[in-house]
């Protein structure tokens, strides 16, 4: 006889189901009956404690991990919490971080500094109220989440700011491959430099070379966890270039070869003045990864919304320490000649020992960290315009998902040889996708879902108003700022 330990109910039962003779073992504290995690404001970035609700019907407040009914509460297989963070890390430091020396250029050292601590935390404060609510609404997708709080017409909105802002994001990193392998009008590619001038170092066939050889594999994963290992190489190499950054600058700072650097803004001129109100968007735009954060909160092995805390302040804090260092050190090196793309600085002598060696190590090894970001950012990309072209109901296709990434790579290539430079790409897209991802939506959600004050506390709800105002005003300085620039240059 086969031993069971279950026992059936009565015949009469209006439904029938297997019981256990054994029955489970109760529920950890904070866990739910039905094993979700429940999610109160101890969870919440100001750390306010929601009191216990001794009349609620069991598991009414319960967040629901973000999958669907009939799953379990998270795969067997997914990335620990060192995996997501490398993948949100190595969304967040891209190109951006090139941009910032020129930034700092425009802000001096002291206003720079601050700026990039405070869209640190703010980025943070944004990010844990996307988890917080698409825990709540059982949200699988940013474009799903805003779908849930302000209807399809802003989903749609909201989807096509990611593809606008990946698909620029993705163009800027073969410009900046471009820029360096092949060089510029002002700046010696690295091929040029190591094996002479010729067909080898033509921009687009460099480009096109990198993005077949290298990309095109890369992006054809399916899962967005698959690409922990390579995320956790990106980081590292660009841990190196900040090294690399820091130890050529305090070199000449110790041998008195560099001069003095700026404190704070420059506002002798139209010109310094226009910079000043078109470099806080890229600014902003250095912290956007808010439209990965659902995808790698979907594939954690413990999906609860204090593991994704977790993995978003210790990625901030990697992020805001990486992002210091590299723009103060960059800005320190090259001053007011910092390019818009510092990575185009390193190709003369630095004035130290073994300059050449530590030019060819930074340029290269940013270039490989480039390619190992590309994926990353392309992974919401595609999942965006799949969504938004057959719809978030429709079945998942291998031979779909193969044909969106060649259609996309083919766009992006297109686009890397139409847009001159990484400064005109992130002043545009910052002004404008960057701070709708990363502030307008998620402190439009939190306050549409908040209807009755459930979520928020008052210091949450002003918070998230004042970023919105913010995000607002910030945008439209820059778009401003950017036409008003543009013209000033054709005239």
């Amino acid at each position: 006889m086969v031993n069971s330990n279950y026992s059936a109910l009565p015949l009469t039962a209006t439904a029938i189901e297997l019981q256990s003779a054994h029955p489970p073992p109760p529920p950890k504290s904070g866990a739910s009956a039905n094993g979700h995690a429940k999610l109160t404001k101890q969870d919440s970035f100001l750390g306010e404690v929601e009191d216990d609700d001794a009349d609620a019907t069991p598991g009414e407040h319960d967040s629901l991990p973000l999958i669907g009914d009939d799953g379990p509460a998270g795969p067997p297989e997914g990335s620990g919490v060192s995996g997501a963070v490398f993948n949100l890390a190595t969304s967040i430091i891209g190109a951006g971080i090139m941009a910032l020396p020129a930034t700092m250029k425009v802000l001096g050292v002291a206003v720079g500094l601050v700026s990039i601590l405070v869209m640190g935390v703010l980025s943070e404060v944004t990010i844990e109220l996307l988890v917080r609510f698409a825990v709540r609404c059982r949200a699988l997708s940013y474009g799903e989440l805003v779908h849930r709080a302000l209807g399809r017409p802003a989903s749609v909105v909201a989807q096509l700011c990611i593809v606008v802002n990946n698909a620029g994001i993705l163009v800027v990193y073969l410009i900046i491959i471009g820029d360096v392998m092949s060089g510029s009008l002002k700046h010696m590619g690295v091929m040029d430099q190591l094996v002479g001038h010729g067909e080898w170092d033509n921009r687009r066939l460099l480009i096109l070379f990198v993005l077949v050889v290298f990309l095109a594999p890369l992006c054809a994963l399916e899962k967005i966890d698959s690409l922990s290992l390579s995320s956790a190489a990106s980081v590292g190499l660009a841990v190196v270039f900040v090294a690399v950054s820091c130890m050529i600058a305090a070199v000449k700072l110790v041998e008195g070869k560099l001069a003095a650097p700026r404190m704070g803004p420059d506002f002798s001129s139209r010109a310094a003045i226009l910079d000043l109100l078109v470099v806080i968007p890229i600014m902003t735009n250095a912290y956007i990864c808010h439209f990965n954060v659902q995808p790698i909160y979907n594939e954690l092995k413990e999906k609860t919304p204090q593991n994704m805390y977790n993995v978003s302040r210790i990625s901030t804090v990697l992020c805001v320490v990486v992002y210091a260092l590299t723009a103060i050190s960059g800005y320190l090196l090259f001053g007011d000649d910092t390019e818009s793309d510092v990575l185009t600085n390193f190709d003369k002598d630095l004035g130290i020992k073994f300059s050449t060696v530590l030019n060819y190590i930074v340029r290269i090894g940013y270039i490989v960290h480039l390619v190992l970001v590309f994926p990353v950012v392309h992974f919401s990309l595609r999942q965006t315009v799949d969504s938004l072209v057959f719809g978030e109901l429709a079945p998942h296709s291998r031979k779909r998902m193969l044909s969106l990434t060649v259609v996309l790579l083919a766009l992006i290539y297109l686009g890397s040889t139409m847009i001159p430079n990484i400064w005109m790409a992130f002043k545009f897209t910052g002004a404008t996708t960057g701070l709708a991802l990363g502030f307008m939506f998620p402190a439009l959600v939190a306050l549409r879902l908040d209807k009755e004050g459930e979520c928020l506390g008052r210091g949450e709800r002003l918070l998230s108003l004042g970023m919105l105002g913010l995000a607002i005003v910030v945008s439209v300085v820059g778009v401003v700022g950017n036409v008003y620039s543009l013209r000033s240059k054709s005239e």
